[in-house]
Protein backbone atom coordinates (compact mmCIF):
# COMPACT_ATOMS: atom_id res chain seq x y z
CA UNK A 1 0.00 0.00 0.00
CA UNK A 2 1.07 3.12 -1.24
CA UNK A 3 0.88 6.80 0.88
CA UNK A 4 -0.78 9.45 -1.12
CA UNK A 5 1.17 11.81 0.95
CA UNK A 6 4.30 10.65 -0.93
CA UNK A 7 2.83 10.59 -4.36
CA UNK A 8 1.94 14.18 -3.75
CA UNK A 9 5.63 15.24 -2.45
CA UNK A 10 7.12 13.42 -5.40
CA UNK A 11 4.90 15.17 -7.71
CA UNK A 12 5.51 18.46 -6.39
CA UNK A 13 9.35 18.08 -6.59
CA UNK A 14 8.99 16.93 -10.70
CA UNK A 15 7.35 20.20 -11.10
CA UNK A 16 9.73 22.28 -9.03
CA UNK A 17 12.47 20.79 -11.00
CA UNK A 18 10.52 21.06 -14.19
CA UNK A 19 10.09 24.39 -13.86
CA UNK A 20 13.37 25.54 -12.54
CA UNK A 21 14.94 23.69 -15.97
CA UNK A 22 12.44 25.61 -17.92
CA UNK A 23 13.21 28.84 -16.47
CA UNK A 24 16.95 27.75 -17.18
CA UNK A 25 16.82 27.33 -20.29
CA UNK A 26 14.51 30.39 -20.99
CA UNK A 27 16.83 32.85 -19.98
CA UNK A 28 18.00 35.34 -22.37
CA UNK A 29 21.68 35.56 -23.94
CA UNK A 30 23.92 38.14 -22.80
CA UNK A 31 24.82 40.17 -25.45
CA UNK A 32 28.61 40.78 -26.61
CA UNK A 33 29.46 44.45 -25.28
CA UNK A 34 31.53 46.87 -27.52
CA UNK A 35 34.72 47.61 -25.09
CA UNK A 36 35.96 51.01 -24.38
CA UNK A 37 39.44 51.97 -24.95
CA UNK A 38 38.94 55.96 -25.06
CA UNK A 39 41.43 57.99 -23.98
CA UNK A 40 44.13 54.74 -22.96
CA UNK A 41 48.02 54.75 -23.78
CA UNK A 42 47.63 50.79 -25.94
CA UNK A 43 50.83 51.07 -27.64
CA UNK A 44 52.10 47.92 -29.52
CA UNK A 45 49.33 45.95 -27.96
CA UNK A 46 48.39 42.50 -29.95
CA UNK A 47 44.05 42.86 -31.24
CA UNK A 48 44.77 40.90 -34.06
CA UNK A 49 42.10 38.78 -35.31
CA UNK A 50 39.70 40.12 -32.40
CA UNK A 51 36.25 40.76 -32.79
CA UNK A 52 35.88 44.04 -31.54
CA UNK A 53 33.28 45.93 -33.61
CA UNK A 54 32.02 48.83 -31.99
CA UNK A 55 34.29 49.47 -29.69
CA UNK A 56 35.78 52.75 -28.85
CA UNK A 57 39.51 53.90 -29.20
CA UNK A 58 38.34 57.82 -29.35
CA UNK A 59 41.83 59.60 -28.64
CA UNK A 60 44.14 56.38 -27.37
CA UNK A 61 47.80 56.22 -28.09
CA UNK A 62 47.95 53.12 -30.46
CA UNK A 63 50.68 53.35 -32.00
CA UNK A 64 52.30 50.34 -33.30
CA UNK A 65 49.54 48.02 -32.93
CA UNK A 66 48.21 44.80 -34.47
CA UNK A 67 45.18 45.07 -35.60
CA UNK A 68 45.77 42.43 -38.61
CA UNK A 69 42.70 40.45 -39.24
CA UNK A 70 40.48 41.94 -36.29
CA UNK A 71 37.08 42.86 -37.30
CA UNK A 72 36.38 46.07 -36.06
CA UNK A 73 33.42 47.55 -38.04
CA UNK A 74 31.70 50.36 -36.75
CA UNK A 75 35.01 51.38 -34.35
CA UNK A 76 35.41 54.73 -33.32
CA UNK A 77 39.43 55.65 -33.76
CA UNK A 78 38.53 59.33 -33.88
CA UNK A 79 41.53 61.89 -33.30
CA UNK A 80 43.89 58.31 -32.49
CA UNK A 81 47.39 58.21 -32.87
CA UNK A 82 47.82 54.65 -35.24
CA UNK A 83 51.28 55.45 -36.50
CA UNK A 84 52.77 52.22 -37.63
CA UNK A 85 49.72 50.37 -36.45
CA UNK A 86 49.12 47.18 -38.80
CA UNK A 87 45.57 46.64 -40.46
CA UNK A 88 46.18 43.74 -43.12
CA UNK A 89 43.10 42.27 -43.96
CA UNK A 90 41.12 43.71 -41.08
CA UNK A 91 37.45 44.86 -41.60
CA UNK A 92 37.32 48.22 -41.15
CA UNK A 93 33.68 48.86 -42.51
CA UNK A 94 32.20 51.70 -41.24
CA UNK A 95 34.87 52.53 -38.89
CA UNK A 96 35.20 56.32 -37.83
CA UNK A 97 39.02 57.44 -38.85
CA UNK A 98 38.44 61.61 -38.38
CA UNK A 99 41.00 63.33 -37.51
CA UNK A 100 43.11 60.27 -36.75
CA UNK A 101 47.26 60.05 -37.50
CA UNK A 102 47.79 57.49 -39.84
CA UNK A 103 51.23 57.61 -40.87
CA UNK A 104 53.02 54.15 -42.07
CA UNK A 105 50.08 52.69 -41.47
CA UNK A 106 49.65 49.02 -43.07
CA UNK A 107 45.72 48.67 -45.01
CA UNK A 108 47.18 45.74 -47.23
CA UNK A 109 44.03 43.96 -48.71
CA UNK A 110 41.67 45.67 -45.48
CA UNK A 111 38.30 46.30 -46.15
CA UNK A 112 37.10 50.44 -45.38
CA UNK A 113 33.65 49.82 -46.93
CA UNK A 114 31.78 53.20 -45.83
CA UNK A 115 34.75 54.44 -43.32
CA UNK A 116 34.42 58.13 -42.01
CA UNK A 117 38.24 59.97 -42.83
CA UNK A 118 37.53 63.51 -44.69
CA UNK A 119 39.82 65.03 -41.88
CA UNK A 120 42.55 62.57 -42.14
CA UNK A 121 45.69 61.94 -43.61
CA UNK A 122 47.27 58.75 -45.02
CA UNK A 123 51.23 59.84 -44.93
CA UNK A 124 53.53 56.49 -46.03
CA UNK A 125 50.39 54.35 -45.70
CA UNK A 126 50.46 50.77 -47.76
CA UNK A 127 47.46 50.56 -49.65
CA UNK A 128 47.99 47.55 -51.55
CA UNK A 129 44.28 45.28 -52.25
CA UNK A 130 42.46 47.82 -50.08
CA UNK A 131 39.16 48.56 -50.38
CA UNK A 132 37.82 52.36 -50.13
CA UNK A 133 34.19 51.75 -51.42
CA UNK A 134 32.25 54.69 -50.47
CA UNK A 135 34.75 55.99 -48.23
CA UNK A 136 34.57 60.05 -47.22
CA UNK A 137 38.31 61.06 -48.29
CA UNK A 138 39.45 64.69 -49.09
CA UNK A 139 40.20 65.32 -52.46
CA UNK A 140 44.01 65.90 -51.94
CA UNK A 141 43.67 62.58 -49.99
CA UNK A 142 42.14 60.67 -52.33
CA UNK A 143 44.86 62.06 -55.30
CA UNK A 144 47.80 60.96 -53.03
CA UNK A 145 46.33 57.32 -52.58
CA UNK A 146 45.52 56.97 -56.16
CA UNK A 147 49.41 57.90 -57.02
CA UNK A 148 50.36 54.50 -54.31
CA UNK A 149 46.94 52.44 -54.69
CA UNK A 150 47.55 49.21 -56.61
CA UNK A 151 45.85 45.72 -55.85
CA UNK A 152 42.64 44.03 -55.70
CA UNK A 153 40.94 43.39 -52.41
CA UNK A 154 40.74 38.97 -51.99
CA UNK A 155 37.53 39.65 -50.10
CA UNK A 156 35.22 42.41 -52.26
CA UNK A 157 37.03 41.18 -55.08
CA UNK A 158 37.46 45.00 -55.87
CA UNK A 159 40.32 46.64 -57.62
CA UNK A 160 41.99 49.67 -55.28
CA UNK A 161 42.08 52.50 -57.81
CA UNK A 162 38.58 51.69 -58.77
CA UNK A 163 36.99 52.28 -55.31
CA UNK A 164 39.26 55.52 -54.78
CA UNK A 165 37.95 56.67 -58.33
CA UNK A 166 41.23 56.84 -59.79
CA UNK A 167 41.77 58.12 -63.47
Amino acid sequence: MININNYKTILTVCVLLLLSTIIYFLQPIAPAWSVNYAKQNLVERDFSSQDLRDSDFEHANLRGCNFSHANLQGVRFFASNLEGANFEGADLRYADLESARLVRVNFTNAILEGAFATNTLFNGAVIDGADFTDVLLRLDTEKKLCEIAKGTNPITGRNTKDTLFCP
